[in-house]
């Protein structure tokens, strides 16, 4: 027996997958977020990296629930804000760039230490690429009518698929541990994930959230 579904609830089903599509490639694709987790991966190993892994997520949600109930628009009103938010972020990636490309090696982890949870839910403030996501996803998408259920709703969703996503990288840079326990080969991988680092932040800038 074919289900007949009322259109809204067919269009809400609709939006719902789309948005979700549009989390996963957001959330998987190279950035600030994963290029600092797969090093994290290598450095310090899955277990130590777990703190970042749930900041950058619970950031996220969070991100996602305030520019669903409007702060979004701030880059519209005021868009030198936009421009404020950029040199934040430059001047940020540029130092953790930097303490990634200067880490130690393997025997230093003891000293070393990951990035905190607090820390990574912070970074997404400063992230252009999570600002590009949410009010990118809070622009194209509406899943409830309802301003709070929306939010809320767009929040959960992001916070279910970007946690399995950004886990890939920290997963896929602890697997890479053995392989990169040699201090002069870890030091050519940090620094080529700090130039990477560094890269992701061109396409990411010339952007803005509105035009995502």
């Amino acid at each position: 027996m074919a289900l007949h579904l009322p259109p809204e609830f067919a269009a809400s089903t609709g939006a719902l997958m789309a948005y979700s599509a549009f989390v996963l490639v957001s959330s998987i694709t190279p950035g600030p977020n994963n290029t600092m987790l797969l090093a994290s991966g290598v450095n310090f190993g899955l277990r130590r990296t777990v703190p970042h892994l749930l900041g950058i997520c619970i950031g996220m949600v969070i991100m996602m629930v305030i520019v669903g109930l409007g702060l979004g628009s701030v880059f519209t009103a005021i868009p030198w804000t936009w421009s404020v938010l950029r040199v934040a972020a430059t001047a940020y990636l540029v130092w953790l760039a930097w303490k990634l490309a200067t880490a130690g090696g393997l025997q230093d982890r003891e000293v070393a230490r990951p990035m905190t949870f607090l820390r990574a839910a912070a970074f997404q403030w400063v992230n252009p690429k999570a600002w590009v996501m949410a009010v990118g996803a809070c622009s194209a998408y509406v899943l409830h009518p309802n301003l709070w259920t929306n939010a809320a709703l767009m929040a959960l969703l992001c916070g279910v698929v970007n946690l399995p996503s950004i886990t890939t990288w920290a997963v896929f840079g602890a697997a890479l541990r053995r392989w990169l326990a040699n201090p002069r080969v870890l030091r050519v991988f940090n620094v080529t994930m700090a130039l990477l680092l560094l890269a992701s932040l061109w396409p990411i800038l010339g952007a803005h959230p509105h035009g995502a």
